[in-house]
């Protein structure tokens, strides 16, 4: 059997990830509570795909002692520049699929639009089995794209010739994602989905391929190519759709799972 393919690193995202991904400021309060309620008392949890600490800095601000894990040294870096220069939890450069913590060394874990960006996602759950100890819990949202998003990511694979499907699993895929995880002996849980107005608009979505901001705008090298593709695709999308800089925010859903180990 031939070796998974590696995982995505963030490397060249970092200096524009918080202006190009990221929920409103009530989404992300709404997210906070919910990762609060599930994860207080538990002792340190993980957040794998820490990043820039969208999420870890405000949960470390409501109490919640945490360790943060990414691939991508940028994003870290970022992370702890915005703390003022210093990380106020600890942080590990390292791969997901083979953690650097003890067994059952953690209460709880969570991860937020990774899964999709690692082909072999299966040994992150693997590893998250073996590091949060019995009576703990997984949260995971895998995120979604579709409408619009969705029909300009295919034109854009149209005029390059690239792939816009998710390296790891896919968008959505949580009955796939129960299935994995039920094998490795967690419980899966529905949990109340967050709904909020999108952040921003399809004119910085696209604004976002011109920049080459999305881990699969990456996927085409000559920047030229690029150049001409972001062309496109935007006279293409103000044709489907009228000028970008006036469609209304539309509502969206988050959706998070949770996985619990029993004791």
């Amino acid at each position: 059997m031939s070796p998974e393919a590696p995982s995505v690193a963030f490397d060249r995202a970092a200096a524009c990830y918080d202006r190009t991904r990221g929920g409103t400021p009530e989404g992300t309060r709404k997210t906070i509570d919910l990762l609060v309620g599930e994860l207080g008392g538990r002792g340190r949890a993980l957040e794998v795909g820490v990043g820039t600490g969208q999420l870890a800095l405000p949960l470390h601000a409501a109490g919640i002692p945490l360790v943060g894990i990414d691939l991508a040294r940028p994003m870290i870096d970022e992370l702890v520049e915005k703390a003022g220069g210093r990380s106020p939890i600890p942080l590990v450069q390292g791969d997901a699929t083979r953690m650097p913590f003890g067994d059952q060394a953690l209460g709880g874990a969570y991860l937020r639009w990774v899964l999709h960006l690692i082909p072999a996602w299966r040994n992150v759950l693997a590893e998250l089995a073996r590091v949060v100890r019995s009576g703990g819990v997984l949260l995971t949202s895998l995120g979604s794209c579709g409408g619009p998003r969705l029909e300009i990511q295919a034109r854009f694979a149209e005029v390059t010739g690239v792939s816009i499907e998710p390296p790891g699993l896919g968008w959505d895929a949580y009955d796939e994602l129960d299935e994995a995880a039920e094998a490795l002996g967690f419980v899966s849980r529905d949990l109340l989905p967050i709904r909020e107005m999108q952040r921003d608009g399809l004119n910085v979505f696209v604004d976002g391929i011109a920049n080459d901001a999305y881990s699969w705008t990456w996927k085409v090298e000559d920047p030229d190519v690029l150049a001409r593709a972001a062309v496109d695709v935007r006279r293409w999308a103000e044709e489907r759709y009228g000028p970008l800089d006036q469609i209304p925010l539309e509502e969206w859903e988050t959706v998070w799972r949770a996985y619990d180990l029993p004791a």
